[in-house]
């Protein structure tokens, strides 16, 4: 089964490139203070113009506000937000309506109930990340290499929109959770890290291979 995949949290030019060359579908940018990923728009903008063609080129935020947002727009060649806060499904609506970008969003998932929030946000975005959710007192809000149990999405069939399988996902088990889950996308970050917010070329390569991914570019 293709998979595609995302390869979040990229500082580097070069690890860019490996990224590219290994076959994701999409690169991610975090902009977060507190994140060791964390990057400025203007580093940002030079990663970016290494991203070919067909490859997404995702902004992460966090509960980012209008005056932020459009300057990362106006500096940074993006093709989707991915909104990893706690932004309500108006101000998801807003922000794609302000920017004309798709928007994903991410939805923490820790037991069932939490399910609920998938068909909510599903009305107003073009995409959703399904993550682990974080520990209260955990700084980040993704990123935190923790997974949730994948068969609380087993056996679903039909989602309201496309969706992103993350959290805790490494090359040794990436292959396992897309099988258990029906995932169709998955995204990784600190899984292919020899280092908090270094990224492993190599690990991003195993990665990619075991998702089946390469799976080709991504319409938008």
């Amino acid at each position: 089964m293709d998979v595609r995949v995302k390869i979040c949290g990229l500082t580097q030019s070069d690890h860019v490139r490996a990224a590219v060359a290994a076959g994701a579908s999409y690169c991610g940018f975090v902009f977060f203070g507190k994140s060791p990923r964390n990057v400025d728009p203007d580093t940002a903008r030079a990663l970016a113009l290494e991203v070919p063609p067909g490859v997404i080129k995702v902004a992460l935020t966090v509960d980012a506000d209008d005056a932020f947002l459009d300057h990362l727009q106006a500096t940074v060649p993006l093709d989707m937000l991915q909104l990893h806060g706690r932004e309500s499904p108006g101000r998801v609506a807003e922000l794609r309506s302000r920017y004309g970008l798709p928007v994903m969003k991410a939805i923490g998932i820790a037991d069932a109930a939490d399910l609920e929030q998938i068909d909510i946000y599903a009305q107003v975005a073009d995409q959703l990340l399904i993550d682990a959710k974080p520990p209260k007192a955990a700084p980040l809000p993704g990123g935190n290499g923790l997974a949730f149990d994948w068969r609380l999405l087993a056996g679903r069939k039909f989602w309201p929109c496309p969706w992103m399988l993350a959290g805790g996902l490494t090359p040794d088990n990436v292959a396992e959770a897309a099988h258990m889950t029906g995932a169709r996308q998955v995204d990784v970050s600190s899984g292919v890290e020899r280092a908090p917010g270094t990224k492993d070329p190599a690990l991003m390569s195993a990665f990619i291979k075991a998702a089946g991914g390469g799976a080709g570019r991504v319409a938008l």
